[in-house]
């Protein structure tokens, strides 16, 4: 599980360093969006890659891992969205986001290095294809639970829908750097 370790911070750095680029063009002005708004450009993310795997001819020539890492990027706004709220206005600094992306994504690989013990690095086997489809399973949860209002009977919330997904999007990182 070493291996997993470091391949899950390699990535997890890739979509940070994106992440503060983007902070320093943009500033926090996704601070505003709405939790519903954040899953669906996850959603447009997660369906681009299932079309890109199913079609071969290709239109835009980019491929899945800058989805993938806006899968990431996205799940983690979100979680910092569900902590402190949707603002008004952009009121984070580049620093105070940083910190708040790294609590969020090391809370996840928390998450993921315990089920990976307990699933015995299962993801290892599984085709980038079906780590795409849950993480299309997972929005559509996620979906139907905002549609709720937050509240279920029985499932896990929405915050560890976007983990999961953060997991399964890193995986799959994963195995497309391991292909090259």
């Amino acid at each position: 599980m070493q291996d997993t370790s470091v391949q899950y911070d390699e990535v997890i750095t890739r979509c940070r360093d994106l992440f503060i680029k983007k902070m320093k063009d943009y500033g926090s002005a996704w601070r505003i969006l709405r939790l519903p708004s954040l899953t669906d450009q996850i959603f447009i993310k997660a369906q681009r890659i299932r079309s890109l795997q199913e079609n071969e001819v290709r239109k835009v020539d980019e491929g899945e891992l800058p989805e993938f890492i806006g899968i990431v990027n996205y799940s983690i706004m979100a979680l910092i969205q569900i902590e402190k709220g949707i603002a008004d206005q952009p009121d984070l600094s580049l620093e105070e986001a940083t910190a708040l992306y790294d609590k969020h994504s090391l809370v996840t690989k928390e998450l993921m290095m315990n089920k990976n013990h307990d699933y015995g690095e299962a993801w290892r086997d599984m085709r980038v294809s079906s780590l795409t489809d849950l993480i299309i399973q997972k929005l559509l949860r996620v979906k139907q639970i905002e549609d709720n209002k937050g509240k279920t009977l029985v499932s896990e919330g929405i915050d560890a829908n976007y983990q999961d997904m953060i997991n399964y999007a890193v995986f799959a990182m994963i195995h497309l750097e391991s292909a090259k």
